[in-house]
């Protein structure tokens, strides 16, 4: 496996050696199907890929995440990461916002990243869901999704560069999470989008099809699913470097792939 170095962002100006890494780790609640997930000693965060998938994108490696106002029914254990609108967009607007600076050690020095490279094919898969990388000059995504019991979504496919330039701000950021309008209830009782209405989702009825017109692209819920995509990737990152492979990704109806993480052996990636 090879090794690619490039600078290394740090927004908020702390240095990289104080925290080149995952303060709350990297384990994944497998009964949350509908959202990411990340688990330590009894606390449960949810809906992270959002939030994730803007700071991979836009570059910033380096970050302190602070939760306040934690819901009080949750006596704790458990938080949510805002959605606003469903989308990415108002995160990559933060980021935007207070700009990126190139992260330094403990003697000035400015650290460099690694991005992971796959070299050799990587495939894993569940039912007829599966995600492949496969060796690449440069970042490259494509999904595929199908949901025949809604045909106003029906069979999308999305190709995208989303490193490149302002692929991501532009193609990616701004699709919203969306939903099955029969299925919302389900979400509800699962305790997710709390507080959610027609503003932060685009919400499709199996027979009327959009609820919440207009949407921003005609194929906006497979752009959102790569958005989902970047912000699980963004948890192969070690020690404050960047987490989307180096490889052309092509992945089918790979719903919140941090599921798959566990089946993927770290040895495939440079880091």
């Amino acid at each position: 496996m090879e090794t690619h170095r490039e600078a290394s962002a740090n927004p908020s100006g702390l240095r990289g050696a104080e925290r080149r890494g995952f303060a709350f780790g990297k384990c994944f609640d497998e009964v949350s199907p509908l959202c990411t997930t990340l688990c330590k000693g009894g606390f449960r965060i949810r809906t992270v890929e959002h939030l994730l998938s803007a700071l991979e994108a836009t570059g910033v490696d380096n970050c302190r995440i602070e939760l306040h106002n934690l819901d009080a029914q949750s006596q704790g254990h458990e938080a949510e990461i805002p959605i606003f609108d469903g989308s990415a967009r108002e995160w990559v607007a933060a980021v935007e916002e207070v700009g990126l600076k190139v992260a330094a050690d403990l003697y000035g020095n400015s650290v460099e990243k690694m991005a992971p490279h796959v070299n050799e094919p990587v495939y894993v898969s569940r039912n007829d869901s599966f995600v492949a990388a496969f060796p690449a000059d440069g970042v490259q995504i494509t999904y595929g999704i199908n949901f025949p019991q809604a045909p106003a979504i029906g069979c999308q496919w999305f190709s995208t560069a989303p490193l490149d330039n302002l692929a991501y701000s532009m193609q990616i950021a701004l699709s919203r999470t969306f939903c099955i309008y029969e299925e919302v209830e389900q979400m509800r009782n699962a305790g997710l989008i709390r507080g959610g209405s027609l503003e932060n989702a685009i919400v499709c009825s199996a027979s009327k099809g959009w609820l919440n017109p207009p949407l921003h692209f005609s194929d906006e819920p497979c752009r959102h699913k790569i958005l989902d995509l970047i912000g699980d990737l963004s948890l192969f990152a070690q020690f404050g470097n960047q987490g989307l492979p180096v490889a052309h990704i092509v992945a089918y109806k790979a719903c919140k792939f941090g599921s798959f993480l566990p089946n993927i052996r770290y040895s495939h990636l440079s880091i």
